[in-house]
C-alpha cells in the first residue's frame, strides 16, 4: 500500500501506526512540522488494517451517538485553584478527578521538555496538573491507542480527552464501545504546527535572554477573555501575550499555520462522536452572569447516555446550570464550521520560516499593524462609542463639558491627546481646584467622577496646589484593557506641597481619599474598593515617638487589591500581587503576593494569587 488517505485529509492521529502488526508504519514530520504516516513497503503485507482504523475513511460510520442534540451545561469547578489553573472553568479536572477516585486511568496531552506535545495516560492523580489546560499544538499520539486498548482489556476504567479527530480514531481503533471507557473531546478550532510554535518560543528566548521554563495558554492573571499566553524564562522574566498583540495567537487566528486537514474538518457538527464535549463557554455573560467573573467558564455537551451518567457522578464538584443549545452555538462556531484557508502562499511561508526567524514571517505575513491596531470599522465604532459617551454625560451638563474643554485643551499645563484619547473626562459630579502651575500628564485617559446612579449628586473633588503633578500613566496592558481609568464618584484627592501622584491602569470604586504631599505611586492593575484611604502626609500633627514620620512616599505596586475601607499610611510599600483586606490599617511595608489584614496590618498568608 502506498497511501492510506489523501495527505490533505490526514489528521495525523497515528491510529494506523498503532494498529500495524508488522510495524510497517512510522510517523514522519513534514516540512511544516506535522506528522504523517510513512509506509515501509518492505514490511507492508497490504492487510489494509491501517485503512480500517482511519477515522477519515470511516467518518460516516463513526458520526453517531445517543443524542442528536446534546444536553448542554455551563460549569465551573468549585475549587478556585483548579479553575484558575485551567484553560476554561476546570471541568476536565472534575472529570479526571472522578476517574482517579475510582482507581482508573486518565489520558490527555502534556508538554515535553522542549514544549512539543504528546499524549499521555496514567492512573496517578499527581499527573493531573500537567494534563490540565489546552496546548493548541498537534500532539504526538503514537502508542496511545494500543495502550488504552491494553488497559481496557485488563478491566481498568479509562477517561481520555483529545481532539475530535483523535477521539474518533480511538473509537475506530477499538472497534467496539467499552462500558469502562469515557471519551471526551473538546471544541477544536484547529491544531497548530509544532515547528512554528518552537520558532515562536525561540524568538521569545532571544528577546528575553533566557530559556523558556513554563508556558500557560489562557493564563488568568489578566482575565480569561484576554486569552493571555504567559511564558516564564529561567532568568525570572515573564512575557504576557495578550489577545492579538501576541504574534503566535495572531498567526493562529489568521489561519496561517494550522494542519491542512483542519481547513476541511470532517469532525465538525452533530451528533458528536465523544461521550462528552468540553470547551470555553463564550457568551456565558448573556446566559447567566452569576456563572461569569472572567476567570473562565466551561461549556459541557453531553452526547451519550454513558456521558450523562458520568457527568452526574462528578457534578457535585462543580457549580453548574443547564443552558440552551443555541446559546452554545452562538459563541462557538468551531463546533460546526471549519477554518477558512489563509490568503497567503503557504509553501512560501514555511520556506521563509526555514530561512529566517519567526519574527521575519510575522512582519511579512501577519504584522500587528494589519487591522489589529486600527482599521476603518474599528475607528468608526470607536467614534460612535465616544459620541454616545459625550451625549450621555454632557448633553445636559454644560459646566461639565466646559471643564472637559478647559482641562484638556485650554490649560497650558495639561498634557492631553485627542488623537490618542488621552483625556480627562470631567463628569458632572466632579469639582476641580487646580493651580495654573500644577501639571496634569495624561499618558492614558481618566474618567473623573463616574456616577452610574441616576439622580445621585455626590461630589468628586480634585485639588492641586502650585507645582504639583498628577500623572495617569500607560503601563503594561492589564485586564482593564485600553479603556480610560475609571474613578468613581465620591473621591477626594489632594496633591499639595509640590507632591506627585501617579496612577496606573486599573479601576477604583466609590469614596477614594488620597492625600499626596510627597509622592504616591499606584501601579497597573490595582483594584481599589470602596472608601479606601491612601496618604503620604499627616499634616502638621506630630506624635513624639522615634518611629513616627510626618510624611514619606507611598508605593502601591502592580496588581494589588485594596479592599473596602482599608488605610495606607505614609512610608508604606505594598508588594506586587498582594491583597489588603477590608478595614486593615497598613503602617509598614508589605511583601509581594501576600494577604494582609488587621490593625495594625500583618501578613496572614503568603504566595497568594488573585483576580
Amino acid at each position: 500500500m502506498n497511501q492510506i488517505v489523501e495527505t490533505s485529509q490526514c489528521v495525523g492521529c497515528a491510529a494506523c501506526h498503532d494498529t500495524c502488526a508488522h510495524k510497517a508504519i512510522s510517523m514522519q514530520t513534514d516540512a511544516e512540522g506535522f506528522p504523517y504516516p510513512c509506509i515501509d513497503q518492505s514490511k507492508c503485507t497490504d492487510c489494509k488494517m491501517c485503512q480500517k482504523v482511519c477515522p477519515v475513511i470511516h467518518i460516516d460510520d463513526l458520526k453517531k451517538n445517543d443524542f442528536e442534540e446534546p444536553h448542554c451545561y455551563a460549569a465551573i469547578h468549585k475549587n478556585m485553584k483548579i479553575r484558575w489553573d485551567s484553560t476554561s472553568g476546570g471541568v476536565f479536572s472534575a472529570l479526571a478527578e472522578g476517574m482517579y477516585a475510582q482507581g482508573g486511568y486518565v489520558g490527555g496531552a502534556i508538554y515535553n521538555e522542549d514544549f512539543t506535545v504528546r499524549n499521555y495516560i496514567s492512573n496517578n492523580a499527581e499527573d493531573l496538573a500537567k494534563l490540565r489546560s489546552s496546548k493548541y499544538l498537534q500532539s504526538n499520539a503514537e502508542g496511545l491507542f494500543s495502550e488504552i486498548k491494553s488497559i481496557l482489556a485488563g478491566n481498568e476504567k479509562v477517561l481520555v480527552c483529545g481532539t475530535p479527530c483523535q477521539m474518533a480514531a480511538l473509537r475506530s481503533f477499538l472497534k467496539k464501545d467499552y462500558d469502562n471507557l469515557i471519551i471526551v473531546d473538546f471544541i477544536c478550532r484547529g491544531v497548530n504546527s509544532p515547528k512554528v510554535y518552537r520558532k515562536y518560543l525561540d524568538s521569545l528566548e532571544q528577546k528575553f535572554g533566557g530559556k523558556v521554563v513554563y508556558v500557560k495558554a489562557k493564563n488568568k492573571e489578566l482575565g480569561w477573555r484576554n486569552l493571555t499566553r504567559k511564558v516564564v524564562f529561567d532568568n525570572g522574566k515573564s512575557y504576557y501575550g495578550v489577545l492579538m498583540q501576541d504574534d503566535f495567537r495572531r498567526g493562529y487566528h489568521t489561519n496561517v499555520f494550522c494542519r491542512p486537514s483542519c481547513y476541511a474538518c470532517e469532525f465538525k457538527g452533530f451528533p458528536r462522536i465523544a461521550d462528552i464535549t468540553i470547551g470555553d463557554y463564550w457568551g456565558i455573560e448573556k446566559v447567566d452572569k452569576n456563572m461569569d467573573n472572567n476567570i473562565g467558564t466551561s461549556v459541557v455537551l453531553i452526547n451519550s447516555k454513558k456521558g450523562f451518567d458520568y457527568f452526574n457522578l462528578v457534578k457535585d464538584s462543580l457549580e453548574w446550570i443547564s443552558t440552551p443549545f443555541k446559546s452554545v452555538l452562538s459563541g462557538n462556531i468551531a463546533l460546526k464550521k471549519s477554518l477558512e484557508p489563509a490568503k497567503i502562499d503557504r509553501e512560501l511561508f514555511f520556506k521563509d520560516l526555514d530561512a529566517g526567524t519567526f519574527d521575519d514571517v510575522v512582519q511579512k505575513y501577519f504584522p500587528i499593524k494589519n487591522g489589529y491596531n486600527g482599521g476603518l470599522k474599528k475607528k468608526v465604532k470607536s467614534i460612535l462609542k465616544l459620541g454616545k459617551f459625550f451625549y450621555t454625560h454632557y448633553a445636559f451638563h454644560p459646566l461639565s463639558f466646559f471643564n472637559f474643554i478647559r482641562l484638556n485643551f485650554i490649560r497650558k499645563n495639561t498634557s492631553s491627546s485627542l488623537a490618542k484619547k488621552n483625556l480627562l473626562y470631567a463628569m458632572p459630579s466632579a469639582v476641580f481646584d487646580i493651580h495654573p502651575s500644577a501639571k496634569i500628564i495624561l499618558k492614558k485617559g481618566i474618567i473623573y467622577g463616574n456616577n452610574p446612579v441616576k439622580g445621585l449628586k455626590m461630589p468628586t473633588a480634585l485639588r492641586m496646589e502650585a507645582n504639583t503633578t498628577l500623572e495617569i500613566h500607560d503601563g503594561p496592558l492589564t485586564r482593564y484593557g485600553t479603556a480610560p481609568y475609571n474613578l468613581r464618584y465620591g473621591a477626594y484627592i489632594e496633591v499639595v506641597n509640590g507632591g506627585k501622584l501617579t496612577i496606573g491602569q486599573g479601576a477604583c470604586n466609590v469614596g477614594l481619599t488620597i492625600m499626596c504631599a510627597k509622592e504616591v505611586s499606584i501601579g497597573n492593575g490595582v483594584r481599589i474598593g470602596r472608601n479606601v484611604s491612601i496618604r503620604d502626609f499627616n499634616g502638621p500633627h506630630v506624635i513624639v515617638s522615634d518611629t513616627y514620620v510626618t510624611h514619606a512616599p507611598v508605593c502601591i505596586k502592580d496588581h494589588v487589591w485594596l479592599c473596602t475601607s482599608c488605610t495606607i499610611l505614609p512610608g508604606v510599600t505594598i508588594g506586587e500581587g498582594s491583597v489588603v483586606a477590608a478595614n486593615a490599617t497598613v503602617s509598614k511595608s508589605m511583601p509581594p503576593r501576600s494577604l494582609i489584614a488587621g490593625t495594625p496590618a500583618k501578613v496572614i498568608k503568603e504566595n497568594i494569587e488573585w483576580y
